[in-house]
């Protein structure tokens, strides 16, 4: 019976040290476990999740346009030695004939500039008066070659205001007489 009184104090003395354990896990001050005991637990920490795109747009501003100048119209210039009407005209980036028209030159005969490369184009504006034998000695050029630059046959009526296309400088100068040197190509006036 001996044994059974110790197996029995046994299990009483293992309930009292169950319960007191609980009790004093559970209490105010529950005591620390020892370190072999102890696990490393993950601390939670804060991470910033990005926020979703805004519904509301963000403002760019648009640069507001640049004034581009006005032509300020018809300037006024001194014609300085050695000036011509070509040098002038490639100076303001205007035609000759733009020139001539503005200043209501009756008689613009101006040798061309010598260093207008040969074979130049240049517009020439038919005037009254005008045939392509006139416009060819005008500058130093040849009827077939003004004839050939315009999709024309030498012998092609020419009307006032109508724009050419003249290679310029292909051929030496020679003096001009006041007649017309060549009466058989006419130029004709544009009906109002």
């Amino acid at each position: 019976m001996i044994p059974l009184l110790l197996g029995a104090l046994a299990v009483v003395l293992l309930v009292v040290g169950l319960f007191l354990i609980v009790v004093w896990v559970t209490g105010d001050n529950p005591p620390r476990l020892p370190a072999i005991f102890a696990s490393d637990t993950p601390v939670p920490t804060d991470t910033p999740t990005p926020l979703p795109p805004s519904a509301t747009p963000t403002i760019t501003l648009t640069p507001e346009p640049s004034l581009t100048p006005t032509p300020s119209g018809p300037l006024t210039y001194i014609v300085e030695e050695g000036d011509t009407l070509f040098s002038i005209s490639q100076q303001f980036g205007v035609t000759m004939d733009v020139l001539i028209t503005a200043n209501n030159l009756a008689n613009p005969d101006t040798p061309l500039p010598e260093s207008v490369v040969p074979g130049s184009l240049i517009e020439y504006v038919v005037k009254t008066g005008d045939n392509l034998q006139s416009i060819a000695v005008k500058f130093n050029s040849t009827v077939d070659a003004i004839a050939k630059a315009n999709d024309l046959d030498p012998k092609d009526v020419l009307f006032v205001g109508r724009r050419l296309l003249v290679p310029v400088n292909i051929v030496t100068p020679a003096p001009t007489s006041t007649t017309d040197p060549n009466p058989s190509t006419p130029t004709a006036t544009p009906r109002p």
